[in-house]
Parts: C-alpha cells; structure tokens; sequence
C-alpha cells in the first residue's frame, strides 16, 4: 500500500481523515501532506507503519496550525510508513550504545525486563477462555501473584491462571488494584459495555471545561516555543505524549519521585529533550512546589491510574482553578467512562481485550492469543496525546478556555483494527535496513546513558522539522522551575 498526496482533510479515509474530523479546522492546502511507502515492517497483520504515519501526519498538522499562528505560513509535511512502523519498537532496538572500541551496539534488554515479558502472555483459564496478567512493575507483580496464589515463574503463574474462570479473574486482578485482561475478539469487545462505549466516543475528546480570554502563544521560532508542559507519566504513552512536544519545541518538564519504579530503558528512549525533577507530592513542601509550576503551566499529562492525582489534590477540577487556560492531557488504558474506566492497564491489556490479541494468534497461526511484536498500543497514544495538546492549543490561542484531552491505550487500539488487515506479512524484517536507521538517527554523547545513536524524530516538516532540543537527562537531575521564556 502506498499513499499518495493529501490535498485535504476530507480527501482521504482512515486513522488521518478521522483525526482531522476531530481537529475540525480549515481545509489543508494543496499537498501541505505527504505519506509515502507501505507496510509490513513486522510479523504482524496490522497496519501498524500505515496507522503510525496517519496519526503522526495528524500531530505534524496540528503543530502546523500553531505554526501558523504565529507566522501566518502553512509548512510542507512528510511522513514515511516504514519509519512511522519504527517508532513502535523500544529499548535495545531503536537505541545503540557506543562501546570501548567506538561501534555502536545493541544495549542488550534487562533480566528484569526479559522476566517482565516472560510472565505477561496470555494463559489458559478454567472455562477454557485465555487472560494475560500483566506484571510490569514490581507491586504490581505482587498483587497479582497474591490474587493467583503462585510463584513468580511462567510455569506457576499458568497454573494460577488455570484455576479461575476467566472473566472472574479479569475481576478480582482488578479489584486488587493490579493488571489483566481477558482476551476477547473483535466482535466481543465491541459487544461488551465497555467496548461499546468507547466505540461511541471520538478516539481523542478534547473537551472544553471553562470560558476564558484567549491566550496567545508565547514568542519563539517552533511550533510549541515557549510552551511549558509538565509531565507526570511513566512507562511509554505519556512519556511520548511529552515527547512529542519536546519535539515541536515545547519546555517539558518531567516529575516524578526518587521512590517511584521505573523501566530505564523507556526512560532513556522516551525523555530526549525534556528536563527531570524529583517532587513528591505526599510532601506538602513537593507538593505546593507542583501547584506553583502549574499555575505558569500551559499543558498538564496525567499518566496516572484513574483517580490517583485527584485524591492527593491533583485532579482536573483542582488544576483547572490553580491555573485557568490549562491544557490537560489524560493518557489511560481504558478512556474516558464506562465500566472499566476506573480500572489500570497497559499497553498488553489493551491489545488482550480489544482483541489484537486474538486476531495476532490466528493470522500468526500460532493456535493461541498472541502479543504483536510492537507496543503500538502505547506510542499511537502518545502520538495521540501531542495531537490533542495542540489542537486544545490553537483552540485557547483563538477562542480562550480551559481545556481536556483525552486519549486511552484501547482507543488506540480500536483505531489500529479499524485500518483492516493485511495479508501477506511473514517476511516482514521486523526493523529498519541500517540505512534506514542511519538516516534517521540522531547521536548524543552527552548523556548520562553513554553515548548513544537513537532513532529519532521521523516526521518531516519543511521550516521546522521535529528534533531534540537539548540531550537526555538525568531522572531528577533539573531544578523544578520552568525555563525563562
């Protein structure tokens, strides 16, 4: 498949005609977009290279309209499928380490990691039925392994699951404060309440909460100069919400907490660009610090399971009064309301309940559910989140108000089926050639991971072409205060 040029909005169907849908501005100007080349990068029969390119075709428009805002011109866009396909893989695979003889290597994953993935599959239940009980983080690990009563090795937790009725552990995981999902088909998924729901809804709603005067974007020579994004996410789709800002210009400030459990090698592919603090806002000192960021804040992304930020006085409403004219941006697996909506999750339980899951396993012949070889889930998302911040943007630069966005991991991946299947997918490489990624790396020796090659920004824009303004930090290694503008 191959795209041609899109003269508008409304000239073309799929992921980018609905997003454009969402951003309901003026008609793009001839050729303004350009998406060239097809998929399959991977062993996959979703259009993932296609979707990726579509989505980021969108958030490179909506960085055009603050563009134009400012200089009153309209840029040219381009976005390649093979490398939009690329921005799906994570860790080792699109970072290289310079070793002590000056080549760049492959930085192999970690054993925590590898364990990680090991106990995140989908299992056999009772009734016959499969769930994936995710274990990404180490109390999270353990909620689930009390619930199944099991020792944390493939083997055991098979067992656990093999004790339960699938659809009433997907229940009691939940109310334990941890992480599964039944694996459900399409059409199930789109049957069930939840899934219904979500169907009905746009896959980013950008609400406007309150009236203001409009605020016009601060002076500077990119699309997002001078606007100041505080980023409290971990763990792929909000971090690339932020990084995607980073990457049109923006001042993106990360929070987190010396105590908090990450994944370094997400945390090094996902913060390039941004700056980091340590708050904690169980500190009432931390705390009132974070509130004097947000009330000179332009954008807020919220990574947090449903309802955690408001019960510590961080909620919507809250930071809506602190700072009138905020962006806030919510990035969660299960959306914006019903039935699971209070409910955590990941990127591998959203692909288990919306039913990429199931459609991997039989396309793959594998005789089983299975995982796709990517996390798209998380980085459509994230690209996502950065198309809704600015669209909220432009709209307060022009109208005012106080704005929310919205977007969600099974959204994302309700967006992914509905671009169809492909067909012939088993010699796909599952990576860019090495000119590919040579083309489209970016080094830095400055970091405190090493020194590294990295792939980077991929979508191409003719004055201001997305890229990494500053190196990767340091988690906590920047004061918590905003950059002069």
């Amino acid at each position: 498949m191959s795209n041609a040029d899109i003269d508008s909005g409304n000239g073309r169907t799929g992921a980018f005609a609905e997003l454009m849908a969402i951003r309901a501005g003026q008609p793009l100007t001839q050729g303004e977009v350009t998406i060239t080349g097809e998929d399959p990068l991977f062993q996959s029969p979703f259009r993932i290279g296609a979707t990726s390119a579509d989505v980021l075709a969108a958030r490179a428009v909506a960085a055009n309209d603050l563009w134009e805002l400012r200089t009153g011109r309209r840029q040219s866009i381009g976005v390649d499928v093979r490398a939009a396909a690329a921005t799906s893989l994570a860790g080792g695979d699109m970072t290289l380490r310079r070793d002590a003889q000056g080549r760049y290597q492959p930085i192999p994953s970690s054993p925590e990691l590898r364990h990680m993935i090991s106990l995140t599959q989908p299992w056999r239940a009772a009734d016959g039925r499969w769930v994936l009980p995710h274990t990404n983080l180490p109390h999270l690990e353990r909620r689930v392994l009390d619930v199944l009563d099991c020792e944390s090795t493939p083997a055991s937790v098979a067992a656990g699951v093999g004790r339960w009725n699938s659809d009433e552990l997907e229940d009691a995981i939940a109310r334990a404060l941890a992480c599964a999902g039944k694996i459900r088909t399409p059409q199930e998924w789109l049957a069930h309440p939840h899934g219904a729901y979500l169907a009905s809804r746009p896959v980013v709603e950008i609400t406007k909460l309150a009236d203001g005067a409009p605020q016009p974007l601060p002076a500077g020579s990119q699309p997002a100069s001078g606007i100041r994004v505080l980023d409290l996410t971990r763990i792929l789709a909000g971090p690339t919400a932020g990084l995607g800002m980073a990457e049109h210009g923006a001042d993106v400030l990360m929070v987190t907490a010396p105590s908090l459990p990450q994944v370094p090698a997400f945390v090094r592919d996902t913060s390039h660009g941004k700056r980091s603090c340590f708050l904690d806002f169980d500190r009432a000192d931390e705390a009132r610090r974070l509130r004097e960021l947000v009330r000179e804040a332009d954008v807020f992304i919220d990574g947090y399971r449903p309802r955690r930020l408001e019960a510590h006085g961080f909620g919507v409403d809250e930071l809506a009064r602190l700072r009138p004219g905020l962006v806030h941006v919510s990035v969660n697996c299960y959306g914006s309301g019903g039935p699971f909506a209070d409910r955590a999750g990941w990127d591998q339980v959203a692909q288990a309940v919306t039913g990429i899951c199931h459609t991997q396993g039989i396309a793959t012949g594998a005789g089983q559910p299975r995982l796709t070889p990517v996390f798209m889930c998380d980085f459509l998302t994230g690209f996502l989140g950065t198309f809704g911040a600015m669209i909220a943007l432009a709209r307060r630069a022009r109208e005012g108000g106080t704005y929310r966005v919205q977007v969600s991991l099974c959204q994302s991946a309700m967006l992914l089926q509905r671009q169809g299947l492909l067909q012939h997918f088993d010699h796909a490489p599952g990576r860019l050639s090495r000119e590919e990624f040579e083309a489209l790396s970016v080094c830095d020796d400055s970091t405190c991971w090493g020194d590294l090659k990295s792939l980077g920004p991929v979508i191409r824009m003719s004055e201001t072409p997305p890229r990494w303004f500053g190196t990767t930090p340091r988690l906590g290694g920047d004061k918590a205060q905003w950059l002069a503008r």
